[in-house]
């Protein structure tokens, strides 16, 4: 069958399945035409990206708008970009794998995808004629890998050839730290490389600053920086003393409380007192006296002993003299040895914070003055020039996912022809559930049952929503489709089943709500009876519960009443009167020739029904039979049948977020091959003695000695029936 769109030139072909008429997807020239295509034809408009059997990477390139759906306008720019990247569309049909040759080279975008799979060839040791696929993108460190340019402008020691480049890039990293490779390999950008020597030029000018030939820098020489470690130990404790012998000289009253009050002795002497004692070191330094002379061996608080003997032979005698021997230290000459060394105090202030410290000033000096910046940049640079490739790369693994994936999902939207020609399971199907000896293949997962649940049954479907654990993987919810067999086993919340997903993973299914709709003609034939024989053995039921309770409580009551009356005769001095029977004979008589009268009413109709059915031809029997039947099953299966008919896929499909745009039906043949139920296999041998089988009821010889009862009454008293003569 062959229909033309009246908008386009293309003639398309249609097959019919669903109830309705669903195009072809299988040359290029569909592709290349599809946008002409109807789109009221198109069985789908748009579809979920989540939840369905395909490649979520594929789908989400799909997805340019990132809202989680796929539309029409989507699915045609990816199949006018796929036909417009190769030289014959027709390979969007075959084996997955992208050729050199199938890529067009006509335009400057062609030319650089070609160029890029030249190179990713060369990078996967491949031959030129090799095909590209998906897997060969999946693991990028070959792409990317740090000895060659890959375009992100992040050089690896690998990289550099030159051994004096591969250790700068290494110095910088082990200073500042590297910039992440596409390769996963740490390397040196722009940036980096700017910021490395900005900071070793700084530390040459500030090395260049403290000249070691400069005296007045380094008064002591070589033993300056020591000096200065012991002057800083001290020199807040030592400002500290002054001013207070400052102020014992501005007011001789202030001595005394500037000095420690004898109160903290003793809280020490109490325990063991030890010189690096917090309560100690707090003390000052030696006693305030207004005369401001601070002893330098005798008289000094013992925690900062050590420390002051360090300040007289580093700092005081080097700088003023040994001569005389210095007992003490006044304010001048502690002024005095603050003023020599505060030029080198203030040189180290103006140290550069740099990591770049923990490398020799040689080799700083060295890189400052070397062309080393250059060429590394020069290779940064180099290497950030084919930023195209990386681009490319991206490009070419999209080309391969949708040649490989792109029909599929077309043959899922535009048609559901995976769906309906059974060629392989459509997208939405999740898996199989296996319950109650069947197979469900109409499986899909949802994510709110309950919601899912007041869309779905207008499908006309018979559903189970189900819950799916397993171990190592989080619990999901599917919903499967019944479209063959039987119910009589109530599929009620709790049951147990196994579901396969599409990757063969067992999960173990739990039913948590049941949808009920008619699953065949065949069960509403029956199903009248069913639920009259349902009925009647629950009316049966309550009729036995209710005599059992009545008994008891009669039987309570009697006892209660005889105790009653023991215990009344026991205590009374004459013997009471005899109880008056209760046993009434006329009412009795009455309930009797009541049910009497029924069972003569009954037998009277059945006589004349017997009889009525007897007077007809021997012909009209079977008929009038079929028609009671009929009369009884007829309502049930016209309902099923009607339900069957406007059986549908569309609302399950709505219920997950799809935008389906048409009726997909679901008749009774096809569903029944969406569902499989069990039967023996072919050839199969089978043994019929079963010696726990259930005892064989004998009720159809006491139907048919009745039936012979009741005919042999009619003839006695009819006469026999001429119509059977």
């Amino acid at each position: 069958m062959s229909i033309s769109s009246t908008s386009s030139s293309h003639t398309w072909r249609f097959f019919r399945s669903g109830g309705f008429d669903q195009v072809v997807i299988s040359r290029g020239a569909d592709l290349e035409h599809l946008s002409e295509l109807d789109q009221k034809l198109w069985t789908v408009l748009n579809c979920p990206t989540l939840g369905l059997e395909f490649d979520a990477a594929t789908t989400s390139l799909l997805d340019t708008d990132n809202d989680g759906q796929i539309r029409v306008p989507e699915l045609i720019a990816a199949v006018r970009w796929c036909c417009a990247r190769l030289v014959d569309s027709n390979l969007m049909f075959a084996e997955p794998g992208v050729p050199l040759t199938a890529l067009k080279t006509d335009d400057a975008e062609g030319a650089a995808l070609y160029a890029a799979a030249q190179r990713v060839l060369t990078y996967l040791d491949k031959p030129n004629d090799a095909a590209l696929t998906v897997q060969d993108f999946l693991d990028t460190t070959k792409l990317y890998a740090a000895d060659h340019f890959n375009g992100d402008g992040v050089v690896a020691p690998q990289l550099a050839q030159d051994p004096q480049l591969q250790q700068l890039i290494q110095d910088i990293i082990d200073c500042l730290g590297g910039v992440a490779d596409r390769s996963g390999s740490q390397g040196v950008n722009q940036s980096l490389l700017e910021q490395f020597f900005q900071q070793a030029a700084a530390i040459v000018d500030w090395q260049r600053a403290g000249d070691a030939d400069d005296s007045q820098l380094w008064p002591l020489g070589a033993e300056t920086p020591a000096a200065v470690a012991a002057l800083e130990r001290v020199q807040a404790k030592v400002d500290d003393y002054f001013v207070r012998c400052q102020l014992a000289a501005f007011d001789q009253r202030a001595a005394a409380s500037l000095n420690p009050d004898t109160g903290v002795y003793g809280s020490l002497s109490n325990r063991a007192i030890a010189t690096l004692d917090t309560e100690l070191a707090a003390l000052p330094l030696a006693t305030i006296d207004a005369a401001a002379a601070l002893p330098l061996q005798t008289g000094v608080n013992p925690a900062w002993a050590d420390a002051m003997q360090q300040l007289l032979t580093q700092v005081v005698e080097p700088l003023l003299g040994t001569e005389p021997t210095r007992t003490h230290l006044s304010r001048a000459d502690w002024t005095a040895v603050q003023g020599l060394l505060a030029p080198w105090q203030a040189w180290q202030a103006q140290r550069p914070a740099s990591a770049l410290h923990q490398l020799p000033a040689e080799r700083l000096a060295e890189l400052a003055q070397g062309h080393g910046q250059a060429d590394l940049a020069a290779l940064i640079a180099e290497d950030a020039a084919i930023t195209s490739f990386a681009e490319n790369v991206q490009a070419l693994e999209k080309l391969c996912r949708y040649q490989r994936d792109l029909v599929q999902l077309l043959r899922n939207f535009v048609s559901l022809s995976d769906f309906y020609q059974r060629r392989q399971k459509a997208i939405f199907q999740a898996g199989t559930l296996f319950i109650d000896q069947r197979s469900c293949e109409l499986v899909l997962r949802v994510a709110d049952a309950a919601k899912h649940a007041c869309m779905a049954s207008f499908s006309g479907c018979y559903l189970l929503y189900c819950t799916c654990t397993r171990k190592d993987q989080a619990p999901l919810q599917i919903v499967a489709a019944l479209t063959a067999g039987d119910v009589d086993y109530s599929m009620a919340a709790g049951r147990n089943g196994v579901f396969y997903d599409r990757q063969g993973r067992d999960w173990k299914a739990t039913v948590t709500k049941v949808v009920s709709q008619p699953i065949s003609v065949r069960q509403a034939f029956w199903s009248p009876y069913k639920r009259l024989a349902a009925f009647i053995e629950t009316q049966i039921n309550k009729f036995a519960a209710a005599r059992d309770k009545d008994i008891d409580s009669k039987t309570s009551a009697g006892i209660t009443q005889a105790s009653a009356q023991a215990s009344t005769q026991a205590t009374a001095k004459a013997p009471a009167p005899a109880a008056k029977s209760s046993f009434d004979i006329a009412k009795f008589a009455g309930i009797f020739a009541a049910i009497g009268l029924a069972l003569g009413a009954i037998g009277t109709a059945l006589a004349a029904l017997a009889a009525g059915f007897l007077a007809l031809p021997a012909w009209q029997m079977p008929l009038v039979l079929l028609g009671v039947m009929l009369l009884i099953s007829g309502p049930s299966m016209l309902m099923a049948a009607m339900t069957l008919r406007r059986r549908n896929l569309g609302p399950l499909l709505d219920a997950n977020g799809w935008a389906v745009n048409t009726r997909a039906i679901i008749n009774i043949p096809f569903g029944a091959a969406l569902t499989g139920v069990a039967k023996l296999p072919e050839h199969s041998e089978r043994a019929l003695a079963d010696p726990y089988a259930q005892p064989r009821t004998r009720w159809g010889f006491w139907l048919l000695l009745v039936v012979t009862i009741v005919f042999c009454a009619y003839v006695w008293h009819f006469g026999w029936p001429l119509g059977l003569l």
